[in-house]
């Protein structure tokens, strides 16, 4: 039997052009599903662990994309070298520091006195809109074990310690640069 005998057509003539899109529905929406995928990253330069629950905290009256960048700049500023920052996960972390020597080293490996040797890292999380909530941690290590991770025997330093000294400086030169917010919040 003929298709003119049943009365069927082979092609669409005169019937509008059929949507490409239609053709590939699946594909571009598994492509959408790519992108979308690809442009929620996890990946970020801050550690895997969250601060000491002992650490300094403040809330500041500005963003965290102006706190850190300011951060690196009176880490800087102190002599200490910054080994970490990134400006969109809101982080800095200093090297190694001999509070006493001023010097700073590049392992842990290379400190000479542990006792007085300090990291600061830097937190700068979104809070309410338009403010930073800071948090400022210094540690030391009491002492060198190459068998555990470094993070294992960090300890936050004392009141009286130098690094602490040092740290409150930060949060203070940080106060008086952006403010706090006058119902904010505070913790030791």
């Amino acid at each position: 039997m003929r298709n003119a005998e049943r009365g069927t057509r082979n092609s669409r003539v005169g019937v509008v052009a059929p949507d490409p899109t239609l053709l590939f529905r699946v594909p571009t929406s598994a492509f959408r599903v790519w992108l979308v995928l690809a442009a929620c990253t996890p990946v970020t330069t801050r550690p895997d662990f969250l601060p000491d629950p002992q650490a300094s905290r403040v809330v500041l009256d500005a963003r965290p994309e102006r706190v850190t960048p300011e951060i690196a700049a009176l880490v800087a500023a102190e002599s200490l070298r910054v080994e970490r920052a990134n400006v969109r996960d809101g982080y800095v972390e200093t090297a190694w520091y001999d509070t006493r020597s001023h010097r700073s080293f590049r392992g842990a490996r290379d400190v000479p006195d542990l006792a007085a040797t300090v990291k600061i890292r830097c937190w700068a999380d979104p809070y309410v809109p338009g403010q930073t909530r800071l948090t400022v941690e210094a540690v030391y290590r009491p002492r060198y074990d190459p068998s555990r991770t470094e993070r294992d025997l960090e300890v936050i330093v004392p009141k009286d310690h130098a690094g602490r000294a040092l740290a409150d400086s930060l949060m203070a030169a940080l106060k008086k640069r952006f403010g706090t917010p006058s119902s904010a919040p505070t913790a030791p």
